[in-house]
């Protein structure tokens, strides 16, 4: 159905720009932002996504203090005006394309956001991201993604809190293409060989004079998949950094990651290391609909206007048994050539992974 958006040249296929070329079920549109403080303090994650071949568009936002990680959840039918984006009450203004987004959520159940990022160097185009099961492409994705600041305020539960850019900073991505969403597929016959693990590291981080994206993901043998390393400058310049050789340090007896040491290399093989240390946790599987989710899943059909707050107690057994099996986000700290940065610390390290000494699903850090 022609909408908005058919009034400008953009066009891509001999199509309504609502309708997805691909018609494939799993088609999606999503972005994604987090912010913090730089402390161990409250961590805010949030997105929103469009799945016009499910006929679905919904968003979150999970706000992590101490042990309680607690969402809001918004779902409804989808529609043609994409100048529009919301879901209820959440909605994003794209007030300069790449630059300055506005985040607001009216208050639902106790929480409400107003919030404007503003980037601080221009965006990254990732590298393509293509996987198969079989012959079957599950996922095939482009992205973009950039560090910034966040200036507004956060009501949660009658309180106030402020957030000013020479504080709060965060990382966004948007990311649009093929990967699992909505209700579950039926399974077909069993993988051959069947799934052994994933491994995966995705390093936004923010420093005053460069940012650097950086992106990893390996097969349970250490084959890498995925290598994408930039560093952005102030000027616009990228500066690709090569092939990273990662050390991720684990707590023991666990799978938490406490943080990491990141060799990079210029294209003029000058060395570039980045020591990572992870303050703040938040588990994407456990109320923002990453990776399995059980209680929240992107696409997935709630109703129309459907609205929920949902609190998680991360110290209960039930929910701590989960958080091995997912991605984390961390808020982290960062040093690169004596720079100081913040940013995000995101790893996944399930099942079998030979380069960490991993073996199974259950094996842990010694």
């Amino acid at each position: 159905m022609v909408g908005p958006l058919d009034e400008y040249p953009l066009h891509q296929a001999p199509l309504p720009v609502g309708w997805p070329a691909s018609s494939d079920r799993n088609f999606y549109d999503r972005c994604y932002f987090n912010a913090h403080d730089r402390t161990d303090g409250l961590f805010l994650v949030s997105g929103m996504g469009y799945y016009p071949n499910l006929g679905v568009k919904d968003a979150f936002v999970l706000l992590k203090r101490g042990n309680t990680q607690t969402a809001v959840h918004l779902s409804d039918s989808i529609d043609d005006d994409r100048l529009n984006q919301h879901v209820g009450g959440y909605r994003i203004e794209v007030d300069e394309p790449l630059r300055k987004v506005r985040l607001l959520l009216e208050e639902t159940e106790g929480i409400a956001l107003d919030l404007t990022w503003e980037g601080s160097f221009d965006v990254v185009q990732e590298q393509p991201h293509v996987m198969r099961a079989g012959s079957r492409v599950t996922l095939d994705a482009q992205r973009f993604a950039q560090v910034g600041t966040w200036s507004g305020q956060i009501r949660l539960d009658g309180e106030e809190i402020a957030v000013s850019p020479d504080q709060w900073v965060g990382t966004r991505d948007r990311s649009w293409g093929i990967r699992p969403v909505g209700e579950a597929e039926p399974a077909g016959r069993p993988a051959d060989p069947p799934f052994e693990g994933f491994w995966w590291l995705y390093v936004p981080m923010r420093f005053e004079e460069f940012a650097i994206v950086l992106i990893v993901q390996e097969n349970p043998d250490g084959f890498r998949t995925l290598n994408d390393a930039s560093r952005i400058w102030r000027d616009g310049r990228v500066e690709q950094l090569g092939w990273p050789q990662v050390e991720i340090d684990y707590e023991s007896g666990t799978r938490n990651a406490t943080g990491a040491v990141i060799r990079c290399t210029t294209p003029r093989g000058k060395p570039v290391v980045l020591e990572v240390e992870a303050l703040t946790g938040v588990a994407l599987h456990i109320g923002a609909g990453y990776g399995g989710d059980p209680d929240w899943t992107h696409g997935q059909w709630k109703g129309d206007a459907f609205t929920e707050r949902v609190s998680y107690q991360l110290d209960d057994p039930g929910i701590a048994g989960r958080i091995p099996f997912g991605v984390i986000d961390h808020s982290a700290r960062a040093t690169c050539d004596g720079a100081v940065g913040f940013g995000l610390f995101e790893h996944a390290s399930i099942g079998r992974h030979d380069p960490s000494g991993f073996t199974d699903w259950m094996s842990v850090a010694p």
